[in-house]
């Protein structure tokens, strides 16, 4: 039996990535998620039933998911003075976890990194600790999610917007100035990554997902939230900046299948591109919405709000040419799923 480890396992890509090992696997997973942005299972467990054992939370028929309220940060300062304290409080074969999936994070939109950066710069914390106990205790394999925010912004501007390829960041030279105290944290995380791969004989993969989104996904981020603004037919209907800033959505069913390929075949700390190589704006996914609505508002911007970098998207190429992989979500379909499912949330309110 193996034992998988999902930090922020009740986050957006955490419960997405639960969901998969347990339909690509036999093993048990355990979920460690403190719940401050995270959704408890019971809302999202496919057939939810629980038996609780002290602390932690035995969830589904088959007992293959334990869940533990806890900040991550409490959980591995266990392990340094108790290290085999999950054999003897909750799962007696217990000996160590096999995979360990590391989303537990301070997380949010813009207004998030621009409004509170020095929250989001608490990932700092919470990356040092697990990267002390991921050398200490070495798991078969780690996943480590950076983030696209780690780019240099210069190459992020109106001038001329590039795809951004996994070699615009080199430690050895010069890294440019990442997004925000996220993409210092991040870039931090990348760099701890490759210390743990090369010093310390870890399997790592870095990803650097690009703008995911998904059906579940929170409403405080832009895509859920402009589609639920869209099936309610917003109009005039706002944006913030001015809406010619572009992104890279790609779909979470493709981000976790990408996953799982580079965890079978990499380890060695480096970071690749999740994305889909195209940018959209955000006028162009407004307009996409309000198509699937069959309407057309008036776009109103609002440049007093915050915007971000003008142009992020990622240059695919790497992907493609060592792994053979693109995503299989168009941009119509996976934005259509959206909008059905805000659809019906706002039919059950």
């Amino acid at each position: 039996m193996k034992y998988h480890l999902v930090s922020g396992g009740c986050g957006f890509v955490g419960r997405n990535m639960v969901k998969r090992l347990l339909q690509t696997t036999s093993d048990t997973v355990f979920i460690v998620d403190d719940l401050s942005t995270g959704i408890h299972p019971s809302r999202w467990f496919p057939s939810y039933t629980m038996r609780r054992l002290g602390e932690v939370e035995i969830i589904g028929t088959e007992e293959r998911v334990y869940f533990l309220k806890e900040d991550f940060r409490d959980f591995l300062f266990r392990f340094r003075h108790e290290p085999d304290f999950i054999a003897k409080k909750w799962i007696p074969d217990f000996v160590a976890f096999h995979d360990v999936y590391h989303f537990a994070a301070i997380v949010g939109g813009r207004a998030k990194i621009e409004g509170d950066p020095m929250m989001v710069a608490l990932d700092l914390s919470i990356d040092a600790e697990f990267f002390h106990w991921v050398c200490t205790h070495k798991p078969a394999r780690v996943l480590y999610p950076s983030s696209s925010a780690a780019y240099p912004v210069n190459l992020q501007t109106s001038q001329g917007a590039v795809a951004l390829k996994e070699s615009d960041i080199d430690f050895e030279k010069n890294l440019g100035t990442p997004d925000m105290t996220y993409g210092w944290s991040k870039l931090t995380g990348e760099f701890l990554a490759r210390i743990a791969a090369r010093h310390y004989g870890v399997r790592v993969v870095c990803i650097r997902p690009f703008s995911g989104y998904g059906e579940d996904q929170d409403l405080t981020y832009p895509v859920p939230a402009i589609a639920a603004r869209a099936a309610r037919k917003e109009d005039p209907f706002e944006v913030w900046g001015t809406g010619k800033q572009g992104r890279d959505f790609v779909h979470i069913d493709d981000v976790i299948d990408c996953i799982q390929l580079l965890m079978d075949n990499t380890g060695d700390g480096s970071a690749y591109n999740i994305g889909s190589g195209r940018l959209t704006s955000f006028i162009e996914l407004i307009q996409l919405f309000c198509r699937f609505a069959g309407y057309s508002p008036v776009i109103k911007a609002l440049t007093d709000k915050p915007m971000g970098v003008y142009s992020r998207y990622a240059d695919m190429s790497l992907m493609e040419n060592r792994f053979g992989w693109k995503p299989k979500i168009s941009l119509e379909e996976g934005m259509r799923r959206v909008y059905e499912a805000a659809c019906r949330r706002i039919s059950e309110e």
